[in-house]
């Protein structure tokens, strides 16, 4: 979209799109969607509706363009345009990223390691030149610019160097659809192979030698059911066909151990999984079934070596629902084979296993909080862990994880520490001593002092009883000199397939912060924060839980003094754009505005139609409306676009992308038609980005440019629109003034 240049005559009033009435009956339940002829996305009557909902938004938000620009020039200013990621160590080199002063897209780049023993991160000069090496020897695998070149949207995928590091795979997307094309490039000579992978999810996975890998791709339904083995100098059309999933439920990845001992393929459901290895050496191995599925049983392991002999561990919930940690030495095993090394404990969850040459790396959280574990093992094969510690790292509101730790014999494994006050900082972590030796704190430019700011874990009760929490940050003059005073709030709500929206620190947030507002997480059931049986409590038949427990997080920020209805804006995207649209039809005086991203709108249609993307794969997380008569009136009561009404709902922005497959951008764009024919009053937008995927834009200032339109709607929501922020990094607002934009580059 841009709000310039455009010869479209003016819009005075919304689009009003044409009903095209069609009733449909299931379990004897009739149900007529006059809007669904939007899905026809390459109907010209269609594009053409979806350019005039852009106008129409164009023109609404016409009186933000200042305010847009302003955020731009903020973010801009508090951003290190010119960096360098930590490097990591793999085999022979340190990989690393840059980024670079007025480019949309970075570079990825390696450097020779000193020696067998060096696993400190070399570390550039601050100042170095952006266009000279960062650090000596310096070889540029990918300048991402020059592979985005005369594409509107441009995402890297999967990157992966061969075992001889000679050779890199690298799958690229120039659509938005998620669908990669492979390529392999001679590391010594600068070369493309002839080989080409198309159609591929993600990347590939290197066999334990460079002449062959691994990819999958997906069926009709665009789901991943399928494993091939490509061997290099051969087409496509001649690959293997390593492993085929047929049950519609299913999907499937590739990956190898960090032992590089074993491919590893990965079948799973929402509540099921299960393992095959293969020989990473041979490239004509047939895969072993690990564990055959077994009904609610979820699984995934890796690989270990103790006294020289082969050990898997398996994280499983066979003996809980916040699963353990078991040990087995045979293949093929069941769960019976798995002895416990940690027990099931209903007070801790079990999140994933890393797995070093002495030692295991458990992720895990409790009572909302993310911890590590490090197991130091001896040399008893089938009881080797001997120390078990826990990692002190970070408060209670800080986010705690593994980083990237590719090397099965590193001595340090990579962390990663963020609060919603404290930027992202990364760690290596010795793993004897546990000693942490900072790496990186990520650069906050323009004077940002974490001091200024202020984090709150506050507890809402819901209407079953239930605690909810929520992760609250504010600066701490927000509220004046008693402290005490109301604040617009900006609440942020996800809620689904275990997903833990943990604290986080954002840049782009800051320009909110200073203007006095408050970020606030809800931290509602259907998410992971507090285990799986917060997740199994807001899904399925308890999905109404994940409304509830948003609304009441809304109610105590009023009724606790924290601010009044009418400032809070509701944020949610994909499956937390349902959370924005239930809770604008069950609660709409609990929000002065809601801004849907993406937004999983019409949940019972596309829950109906198996021959969507991901569809039947989600049978298990909201229920079969097709099969199941009582799940069809489930979503029914629920979803967003079959409960719209006559109510006085507050403004409402959904933001979507014509290119998305996960959620289908006619879901918003249904939603607002019939929103407004229902609700005349409604004060409601939509925005489609016309080359976008369902992450959005792509590119780093187009990206800023999405966040700052978002922003300004919000600020003007929350009344704050003309509000200059207390700590504005220093010529942020003239550059804004100017009109400058990196790239130039339009809102």
């Amino acid at each position: 979209m841009s709000d310039a240049g455009s010869a479209v005559p003016i819009p005075l009033a919304p689009p009003v799109a044409e009903r095209r009435p069609v009733t449909t009956t299931h379990h004897g339940r009739e149900r007529t969607d006059e809007y669904d002829w939007l899905r026809a996305k390459d109907d010209p009557a269609v594009l053409a509706h979806l350019e005039a909902e852009n106008e129409w938004t164009r023109t609404r938000t016409a009186h933000l363009s200042d305010l847009r620009a302003t955020i731009f020039a903020e973010i801009k200013a508090r951003t290190r345009e010119t960096d360098l990621s930590v490097p990591t160590r793999v085999r022979g080199y340190w990989y690393y990223g840059r980024s670079f002063e007025g480019r949309q897209y970075g570079a990825s780049c390696r450097v020779p390691v000193a020696g067998p023993e060096d696993w400190t991160p070399p570390q550039p000069a601050e100042d170095a030149d952006p266009d000279q090496p960062a650090l000596p020897g310096e070889q540029v695998l990918l300048d991402l610019n020059e592979l985005a070149e005369g594409h509107d949207f441009f995402s890297l995928g999967g990157s992966a160097v061969s075992p001889d590091d000679a050779m890199l795979a690298y799958a690229t997307d120039v659509v938005g659809d998620e669908r990669y094309t492979v390529r392999f490039l001679d590391l010594g000579s600068g070369d493309l192979l002839e080989d080409r992978l198309e159609g591929v999810l993600g990347g590939v996975t290197w066999g334990g030698t460079p002449d062959h890998c691994y990819y999958s791709t997906v069926d009709d339904a665009w789901r991943p059911d399928k494993v091939w083995r490509h061997r290099l100098g051969t087409p496509q059309s001649d690959d293997e066909l390593v492993f085929h999933e047929t049950d519609a439920r299913y999907t499937v990845g590739v990956g190898r151990t960090r032992s590089q001992r074993y491919v590893v393929v990965a079948a799973g459901s929402r509540t099921t999984t299960e393992y095959h290895l293969l020989d990473a050496r041979d490239a004509s191995a047939a895969p072993t079934c690990f564990a055959t599925r077994r009904d609610g049983v979820e699984y995934s392991l890796d690989h270990i070596l103790v006294a020289g002999e082969d050990r898997f561990l398996v994280l499983h919930n066979a003996a809980g629902p916040e699963f353990e940690l078991g040990l087995t030495g045979s293949v093929p095993s069941t769960v019976e084979d798995w002895a416990p090394l940690l027990a099931h404990d209903s007070a801790v969850r079990l999140e994933d296993v890393d797995a070093f040459a002495g030692h295991v790396v458990v992720s895990q959280r409790s009572e909302g909080r993310t911890r590590l574990r490090v197991l130091g093992l001896g040399s008893d094969p089938d009881s080797p862990v001997v120390e078990d510690r826990l990692l002190d790292l970070g408060g209670e509101l800080a986010t705690v994880g593994a980083g990237s730790s590719p090397s099965f014999d590193q001595p340090v494994f990579r962390v990663g520490m963020t609060s919603m006050s404290q930027p992202s900082s990364v760690y290596d972590v010795d793993l004897v001593s546990l000693e942490a030796r900072l790496l990186k704190q990520a650069p906050v430019l323009g004077g940002y002092d974490a001091d200024d700011y202020q984090e709150h874990r506050l507890w809402a009760t819901a209407p079953d009883g239930t605690q909810v929490p929520m992760s609250l940050v504010v600066r701490r003059d927000a509220r004046g000199a008693d402290g005490t005073g109301t604040v617009p709030v900006v609440l942020y709500g996800y809620g689904s397939y275990e997903a833990s929206m943990d604290p986080y620190f954002s840049v782009p947030r800051l320009s909110l912060l200073d203007r006095g507002a408050a970020f606030v997480i809800a931290h509602v059931r259907g998410g992971g924060e507090m285990g799986r049986h917060w997740y199994d409590d807001g899904k399925l038949e308890h999905k109404q839980h994940t409304f509830d427990d948003f609304i009441a997080c809304a109610r105590h920020l009023v009724d606790t003094g924290w601010t009044t209805a009418d400032r809070i804006v509701a944020q949610g995207g994909s499956a937390g754009g349902l959370l924005m649209g239930a809770v604008a039809n069950q609660a709409p005086d609990a929000f002065g505005g809601i801004l849907a991203e993406v937004p999983f709108v019409d949940t019972l249609t596309t829950m109906l139609d198996a021959t969507l993307p991901l569809t039947v794969g989600e049978y298990d997380e909201w229920g079969n409306p097709d099969g199941d008569p009582a799940a069809y009136d489930r979503i029914a009561g629920y979803a967003p676009y079959d409960n719209l009404a006559d109510l006085p709902y507050p403004p409402i922005l959904a933001i979507t992308s014509l290119n998305d497959t996960r959620v289908l951008y006619v879901e918003p764009a249904k939603w607002v038609a019939r929103l407004r024919a229902v609700a005349p009053g409604a004060d409601v937008l939509l925005r489609t980005e016309m080359a976008a995927g369902h992450g959005g834009v792509s590119g780093r200032y187009r990206a800023w440019e999405e966040v700052a339109f978002s922003l300004a709607w919000v600020m003007d929501r929350l009344g704050i629109a003309g509000v200059r922020p207390a700590s504005a990094p220093a010529g942020a607002l003239d550059a804004a003034a100017a009109g400058s934009t990196a790239g130039s580059v339009t809102t």
